[in-house]
């Protein structure tokens, strides 16, 4: 009893919502001070989605996650498994409004050089069974972080890199809860965690390969700085 509650005096969803609100207005400003033409366009033919390039391109490999991990949490509050407990409710509907916050943040940072919004496609996904559902959110947090980690030495600006510092270690702790409330005290295993401590990092073509079972939208990271 004493970890959980540990658990449910985490972090305030007004609290985070202030700090995104807070840091949002100075990151659009420096992403619209360097915007760079075509990027995040759409394929006239393919329909394909197109990221861009340098930290531009990056930050919408971010947001495009972002978009999936928001939508996803979305639908788990919506239709709640069958047995979920209120503080599951409360665990789970916390994270979907951290998700929600970071996918807005990259949509304002972004602004016209955001991508489009993405489709998703959860149909191999039971949202009704609390084992396909923690399962998936365990997956999603997982890649989360390891594309954030994989991402990181490919940032250029120190703002944005401080701003992948700071959701990076939000999402770690979504894994960590997850892992817990599949299985208490599992909060990191060698699935994610090496044996010198680090965590596993995703380069952006790993992660999407990995991502696309879910991801209806065509993406185009071609242009990605690799």
């Amino acid at each position: 009893m004493e970890n959980q509650n540990i658990l449910e005096s985490g972090i305030q969803r007004r609290s985070f919502l202030r700090y995104a609100g807070a840091g949002m207005a100075a990151v659009a400003l420096t992403v619209a001070g360097c915007k760079k033409d075509n990027d995040g366009m759409v394929d006239p033919v393919t329909g394909a989605v197109d990221l861009g390039s340098g930290d531009i391109g990056i930050l919408n490999y971010a947001y495009a996650l972002e978009q999936l991990e928001a939508a996803f949490y979305e639908a788990v509050v919506k239709t709640p498994f069958g047995g979920m407990t209120e503080t599951e409710k409360v665990f789970l509907t916390d994270i979907r409004d951290h998700e929600l916050a970071h996918r807005d943040f990259f949509k304002a940072a972004l602004g016209d050089q955001a991508i489009p919004a993405l489709e998703v496609d959860f149909s191999s996904i039971n949202f009704s069974d609390r084992t396909s559902v923690l399962g998936t959110a365990k997956a999603f947090e997982d890649l989360g972080v390891s594309a954030y980690n994989g991402a990181g030495r490919l940032i250029q600006s120190p703002d944005y890199l401080t701003l992948a510092g700071k959701i990076v270690s939000v999402e770690a702790r979504h894994a960590a809860l997850i892992r817990d409330l599949i299985e208490n005290g599992s909060f990191a295993n060698m699935e994610v965690v090496d044996a010198t401590g680090l965590d596993v990092a995703r380069s952006p073509k790993e992660v999407l390969a990995i991502a696309k079972t879910y991801i209806k939208t065509e993406i185009n990271a071609n242009n990605l700085p690799s």
